[in-house]
């Protein structure tokens, strides 16, 4: 197993690599002068330019820019912030905490909802039910996450009045931060109805997020189940009088359940894509938002530190996935 798993971190050297590589061209692949495309219609002085060509090391050859980049990014040093004038690295440290809260809330929405549509959609293949989660599955991948957000915004907050427009919650109540988790703050504050409050915030965001994940669940949880269930081992159990409760539950769900948690660690990448629309739509002050807003302001020492740290997560994400899988099953550890 120890082998198994220090395979696949020699695996995520060359990605975080290619990360960084990407992350450092940022800057090099907008047209014109950098610093005149971060000054914006503001403009720069001669001297503050030159200033500034130092100070982030423009002046110097880019392969020596690259090195001193990587050398910093491996130390937790992703610069300053033009626009704040804070590191990176703490900024992204203040504001992730609410991107997590989001993005776990919205994969619970899917697990929850896409493996048992999945399996009973399997079980009960060619009726309605099996055709109505397929359909359902295949609405919510194709829908624009903007236009779904807006679309459940106009109805369950604005038309029923369920949920909150925008937030983590109530602007009437104030919360001390103790984790950046609103969820948590809001348990260990004195504020009455903090807790219910931040999860009235989080439902409609949360849903909208996991919305394309639940879909992916679904049908990869049908078509893995649907394999399963045609298995020798489980035809056997079947003619042992096995019930079917117990052959769906005891003997198919686990292998079925192989190639969907695959599948989940790959959802995390899509997770953090849609939350940075989502976060937009509903003025979640996450680090999705902080993208936005960082690209709208042209500061681009802040932009290209959040991809690098959004890609390492999701990198880290998906070894964690593999060796989740490696323990799962066993066959994988032996492959090379």
């Amino acid at each position: 197993m120890i082998s198994f798993i220090l395979r696949r971190v020699v695996l995520i050297i060359p990605a975080f690599i290619g990360v960084t590589l990407l992350a450092f061209a940022l800057i090099h692949l907008i047209p014109g002068d950098p610093i005149l495309v971060m000054a914006g219609e503001r403009g720069v002085s001669p001297a503050r330019h030159a200033m500034l060509m130092t100070q982030l090391g423009l002046d110097r050859p880019l392969w020596e820019q690259y090195l001193t980049y990587l050398g910093k990014a491996l130390q937790g040093d992703l610069g300053n912030s033009i626009v704040t004038r804070q590191p990176v690295i703490e900024e992204f440290k203040t504001l992730f905490p609410a991107t997590i809260e989001l993005g776990v809330f919205a994969m619970v929405f899917a697990v929850l909802i896409g493996i048992p549509a999945g399996m009973l959609a399997a079980v009960k293949r060619g009726t309605s039910l099996d055709h109505g989660v397929m359909v359902v599955s295949l609405t919510g991948y194709s829908m624009p996450i903007f236009w779904w957000g807006l679309l459940l915004i106009m109805l369950v907050s604005g038309i029923l009045g369920w949920t909150p427009v925008s937030g983590r919650i109530d602007s009437i109540m104030w919360i001390d931060t103790v984790t950046g988790f609103m969820l948590i703050d809001s348990l260990l504050s004195d504020e009455p109805g903090a807790f219910l409050s931040a999860v009235h915030h989080l439902i409609l965001p949360a849903i909208v997020v996991g919305t394309i994940p639940l879909a992916v669940i679904a049908r990869m949880t049908r078509s893995a189940m649907l394999e399963v269930l045609r298995e020798d081992y489980v035809r056997t159990a079947r003619a042992k009088g096995v019930s079917p409760g117990r052959v769906v539950m005891v003997h198919a769900l686990r292998n079925a359940l192989i190639p969907v948690i695959t599948v989940i660690g790959l959802q995390t990448g899509v997770l953090l894509a849609g939350a940075i629309l989502t976060e937009t739509i509903f003025a979640w002050p996450g680090v999705g938002k902080w993208l936005v807003d960082s690209i709208n302001r042209r500061d681009y020492p802040a932009v290209q530190g959040g991809i690098l740290l959004i890609s390492t997560v999701v990198i880290l994400v998906n070894l964690l996935v593999d060796v989740l899988y490696g323990v799962i099953n066993p066959r994988i550890r032996h492959r090379r």
